[in-house]
């Protein structure tokens, strides 16, 4: 029996986000007060995140025939997403080129005010690739879930998993222990999920009362063009992919609308992690496929958040009438691909990204990220977005590759949730 819409979660998540924006415009210095609200539910999901992870991982290896069907499906997955990556970031390069959103404003970095712009850069303390990489490794084996960090919890897993495997007959029993933790915690996470309205209700709210709808009036053109080829990415270049593999993407969106409102309110795509995991297998993924790529992907996927950096980089470049030739550019791609990796899922990363990225390729006014600021959290709505679409179709990819993909289950989800929406 199909339920009613109105007792649907992502009813309620839209119901929270429109009282968000309308308290935000009516009361906006109450609203400013509402962030921890919003915060809280993040922090909330963030803490089963690292156990989640675990277990997913530790329970997809000793599922695993061998080592060289998880060395397959985390290769593949790093070559899809190098490949899907790259494209993110010549389609908002070309975008960005072509509509020129900056073009006439004129703006003197100098006299911009930086104070927040600023503080975010600090905050964030971008690592180098070395720094990046060495991370990957925890101080000790439990820091890396007590940090919650993804890359280490990911490395410890893998090392857990391929030492029960190797363990035969003797490491079954912990390899079930492990499995039935990971089930409690999606109980867990489950009733975190019933506070999902009430947590993007807080962000909305504290988002429009902060910045109010005339932040978006100088930088709309930007902004609406960032969108658009959000949207072009999603739907041309994940959507031709995804026709490629079998599947429909406008029938995935749909079937994962739920989550997208989620993040739509929380501007996190990290807040619907455990709940894609979770539908991707229902979709016939297998749980080793889901346990690699998904949060691998969080760190090296992240294709709304490169198309963030080439087309506010190269719109900096524009408002501020500095000569970014194709040189620079190409540059900027290049680094991009680096710079891109290991951002985290949370608002404010992309933020930080851009800062780093324009450090390193120069050219640019420094204090240029201070224009985007204002519009940065609004921005950073449609990166989550992207970001959690483009690792929903990489998961599904790359199982088609392995075979690890149930087809004729993937079908009919799509298509039973497709006759319940109507």
């Amino acid at each position: 029996m199909t339920r009613p819409f109105y007792t649907t979660l992502y009813f309620r998540v839209l119901v929270a986000i429109a009282v968000g924006v309308g308290v935000g415009l009516l009361v906006p210095d109450t609203a400013v007060q509402l962030k921890p609200i919003g915060d809280a539910f993040v922090n909330l999901v963030k803490m089963t995140i690292a156990p989640l992870i675990f277990c997913t991982v530790v329970v997809g290896i000793t599922n695993m025939k061998s080592k060289g069907a998880v060395g397959k499906a985390g290769g593949l997955a790093i070559l899809y997403f190098e490949v899907v990556s790259t494209l993110a970031l010549v389609v908002g390069l070309v975008i960005v080129n072509l509509v020129k959103p900056g073009a006439g404003m004129n703006a003197h970095p100098g006299d911009l005010p930086g104070a927040v712009a600023d503080k975010l850069v600090a905050a964030g303390g971008h690592k180098t690739t070395t720094e990046f990489l060495l991370g990957i490794i925890p101080d000790t084996f439990f820091g890396a879930l007590a940090r919650g960090e993804l890359l280490p919890v990911l490395l410890v897993a893998l090392l857990f998993g391929f030492a029960l495997q190797a363990m035969g007959e003797r490491g079954k029993p912990v390899g079930e222990l492990v499995d039935r933790v990971g089930h409690v915690i999606f109980g867990v996470i489950g009733m975190i999920m019933q506070l999902a309205p009430i947590g993007a209700f807080g962000a909305m709210a504290f988002t429009v009362g902060q910045f109010g709808l005339q932040s978006l009036s100088n930088l709309a053109w930007l902004l609406g063009c960032f969108y658009a080829t959000c949207l072009v990415f999603i739907f041309g270049v994940l959507g031709t992919i995804a026709r490629v593999h079998g599947f429909s993407i406008f029938k995935f969106v749909r079937y994962i609308r739920e989550e997208l409102f989620i993040v739509l309110g929380t501007s996190s795509s990290e807040s619907v992690l455990p709940r894609m995991m979770a539908k991707l297998e229902k979709l016939g993924a297998g749980n080793q496929t889901v346990g690699l790529v998904v949060p691998a992907g969080y760190s090296f996927n992240l294709d709304g958040t490169a198309i963030y950096v080439t087309m506010a980089a190269v719109f900096i470049g524009q408002a501020t009438n500095t000569d970014f030739g194709i040189a620079k550019q190409l540059e900027l791609l290049g680094v991009a691909l680096l710079t891109s990796k290991g951002a985290a899922g949370v608002t404010g990363s992309g933020f930080v990204t851009l800062a780093a990225t324009i450090d390193v390729v120069g050219g640019l006014p420094t204090t240029g990220v201070r224009l985007i600021v204002g519009i940065d959290r609004f921005m950073s709505e449609a990166r989550a977005l992207t970001n959690v679409i483009g690792n929903g179709v990489a998961t599904l990819v790359v199982a088609r590759w392995c075979r690890d993909l149930d087809t004729t289950k993937l079908h009919a989800e799509l298509d039973q949730k497709l006759e319940e929406s109507r």
